[in-house]
This record gives C-alpha cells, structure tokens and sequence, in this order.
C-alpha cells in the first residue's frame, strides 16, 4: 500500500510539473482575405483585368468589322481572291487569339504568384506571433475541417488579422 502511495504521489508530481501547453486557432481564409496587402492587391489587380477586358473586347469587335466588311465584298471577288483574303482574316484572328491567351495566362501567373506571396507572408507572421506570445499551437481552421471545433475563447482570428494590419501600417 505504501508503495502504491509513493507511486501515485510521484506521478501526480511528475504531471503537475509539466508545462501546460497554450493553444489556438484562426481562421485562415479570413485572416488572408481580410489582410489589407491582400485587398489592396485586388483593388489593383481588378484596374489590371478590366484594362485586359476592354482590350479583348475592342479587338473582338475589330476583328468582327472586318469580318462583316469581308462578306460585304466577297461576294464582289473571285473565289481565290476571296478565299485568300478569308485565309488571312483567319489567321489575323487565330495571331490575335493566341496574344489574348498568352496575355491572360501572364496576368493569371501573376495574380498567383501575389497571392502566394501574401500567404506566405501571413504564415511568417502567425508563426513569429506565435512564437513572441507564447503558443505552443496555432492551428488552422479551414472548410476541410483542420480544426472541427474549438472554443471561441481559443479563436484568435481577429486579433491575428488587427496585429497583421497594424504590422503592415507600420512599413508604410
């Protein structure tokens, strides 16, 4: 029985010594979408694919101009003239096509790489915040359910996204 006793005691000494561990969780998506980089990105990046946009449509509407004007004069031409002429139409619009597309791709590639960038950041900071506040933890929830349940006590969204903003300010 003393022995038992002994036992018990060392082990209830032991796991009362042991550091007890601070854990939390954000919310990633909105921690990334409500980070002011990210908006102003966005704002900037919209200026970008509306420009795209209006380009894409005033060279389709060119493109269709001179189509309508070729069938209004093809029906006055040889058909080699005609047929030749409608060869180059084709091929002016399938060059034009394939800018556009390449156009498209680059300001894709680049909204990417900004995005990637931004959350590479934001990784950076939870970490170092982490870290500089004494959390063992920081998880993140996700709709694929990283974390299914935590108490809202444990959720330090917010206050990731104010001390990230406030960290951003302070480099402007």
């Amino acid at each position: 029985m003393k022995k038992l006793f002994g036992v018990l005691s060392i082990v209830l000494v032991l796991t009362s010594c042991q550091e007890q561990q601070k854990i939390a969780y954000i919310d990633n998506a909105k921690v990334v979408n409500e980070f002011q980089k990210k908006v102003d990105f966005e704002k900037k990046f919209q200026v970008k694919v509306a420009a795209f946009n209006k380009k894409a449509d005033s060279l389709g509407q060119a493109i269709q101009i001179e189509a309508q004007l070729f069938q209004t004069k093809a029906a006055k031409m040889s058909q080699k003239n005609a047929e030749t002429e409608y060869q180059a139409l084709l091929q002016k619009k399938q060059m034009q096509d394939y800018q556009l597309q390449g156009e498209e791709k680059s300001l894709q590639d680049e909204g990417q790489k900004q995005i990637d960038t931004l959350i590479k950041e934001v990784k950076a900071f939870v970490k170092d915040y982490g870290k500089n506040n004494g959390y063992t933890y920081i998880l993140g929830a996700n709709d694929a359910g990283s974390v299914m349940y935590g108490t809202e006590a444990n959720d330090i969204t917010e206050t990731i996204i104010e001390a990230l903003n406030a960290d951003v300010k302070k480099e402007d």
